[in-house]
């Protein structure tokens, strides 16, 4: 068999494809939970019923690329994902657990009369905990985990730190922005003017918990730092502040505006600036600050044999994907969906 790895950088390759399937992720699925943290406070039960809807032919399909994510690290870099699921395999659990809860939310609450206020408990709490769990996560890998000889050496609670719990604080506000300027292109009325509203709320919490974040990093003394303040690193993300405050100041216009699109792509670009920034800070770690992801490597003819599925299936998800969200374009209403 051809072998890949005689002309291309698979590890490289492997390493873009998962973070490009986290990042795809975070933004699905991102605003799907963001709209269930927002839902008790909708004001009332068709307001609520609206965003459920609007979010219902989407959600499921948007944690494929979580489950792509993570059979990406596990096929391509198995060492990696051993020490990863080790070090968070509590929150992980936690994580699930959250999202078994919005499932049931979903499938349940359509039918439901009497009880229709138990399985929205569930909806908000489900995706709060998944939510916070996620940004739990991202911390710990930021602040790096214990590893030596290929295995996890940490504590089972390493990753409960008080950096990690910022950082799951910052991800229920940005994924809360998200979905809240995901309700101004689905819904309309009273229901958009609430989300305009809570999406400047948010947009300036954003804000805020991004510094305190890049505080707590500072004073912690997290070797991510290193790579933002050593070049190559440094120039390239020194526009990035400013680029941020041109976001903000630009989203905060739109938001007095009636653009519906808009807000929610401003959104997504200050999601990205931070992804790009986390991302600079640990290349080419793919355990934080013990492994490389050419020591976590699979076998290059592994590798090679996954890309070729890759490259196939990739295109099919992505127009999957699209084609889910064309079809269900529009506006949502109050009506059973399920």
């Amino acid at each position: 068999m051809f072998n890949f790895g005689d002309v291309l950088d698979l590890p490289l390759i492997w390493g873009g494809l998962i973070a490009l399937s986290v990042f795809i992720y975070v933004l699905l699925d991102g605003f799907d939970l963001g709209c269930g943290i927002l839902f008790p406070f909708a004001g009332s039960d068709k307001n609520r019923s609206r965003i459920m809807n609007s979010i219902a032919p989407f959600w499921d399909g948007n944690e494929t690329w979580l489950v792509l994510g993570g059979g990406g690290l596990f096929a391509a870099f198995p060492v990696a994902y051993g020490i990863i699921m080790s070090g968070l395999y509590l929150p992980v659990t936690f994580m699930l657990f959250g999202l078994i809860m919005r499932g049931v939310a979903f499938e349940f609450r359509f039918k439901a009369n009497t009880r229709r206020h138990v399985w929205d408990t569930f909806f908000f709490v489900g995706s709060v905990v998944a939510t916070f769990s996620q940004g739990i996560m991202l911390g710990a890998l930021v602040q790096g985990l214990e590893a030596s000889n290929r295995l996890y050496t940490g504590g089972p609670f390493d990753w409960l730190t008080p950096f990690s719990i910022v950082c799951g604080f910052a991800m229920i506000i940005g994924y809360a922005l998200l979905g809240s300027t995901w309700l101004i292109i689905k819904t309309e009325h009273t229901l958009q003017v609430w989300a305009r509203k809570v999406s400047g709320w948010m947009l300036s919490a954003l804000i805020a918990s991004m510094i305190v974040v890049t505080a707590f990093m500072f004073f912690s003394d997290i070797e991510a730092l290193e790579g933002w303040f050593s070049f190559p690193g440094l120039l390239y993300l020194a526009p990035m502040p400013i680029v941020v405050l041109a976001l903000f100041f630009l989203m905060r216009k739109d938001l007095k505006t009636e653009r519906e699109y808009r807000p929610f792509l401003l959104a997504v670009a200050l999601f990205l600036m931070g992804y790009i920034g986390v991302c600079f800070a640990i290349f080419p770690y793919i355990v934080p600050y013990q492994m490389t992801i050419y020591e976590a490597a699979a076998a290059d003819t592994s590798l090679s044999f996954m890309l070729i599925g890759a490259v196939i299936m990739l295109p099919i998800i992505l127009s999957y994907t699209a084609f889910a969200y064309y079809t269900f374009k529009g506006k949502s209403d109050h009506n059973p969906m399920y």
